[in-house]
């Protein structure tokens, strides 16, 4: 599933994709920024995509997620 994230202050988004499940995405952001307006200044985002790599993204940065539909990716040319 692909997941883009704009950062503040930050023209270019970035674009991860990742495994896993939508509503487990949801719930780890929300808590993110919960922890963030608790007033926890060392709240991260931490994902991993699909290859291994890691980003992490300072809770206070955040200015959205977009979580892309789960769909694995189709191949070829025909029609479905």
């Amino acid at each position: 599933m692909e997941i883009t994230i704009g950062v503040r202050d930050i023209p270019r988004e970035l674009t991860l994709e990742v495994g896993g499940d939508a509503k487990q995405i949801v719930a780890d952001v929300t808590a993110v920024l919960k922890k963030a307006a608790e007033g926890d200044g060392a709240a991260m985002l931490d994902l991993t995509d699909e290859k291994g790599n890691r980003t992490i993204v300072p809770a206070t940065a955040l200015g959205y997620v977009q979580i892309g539909a789960e769909e694995p990716r189709r191949i070829g040319f025909g029609v479905a």
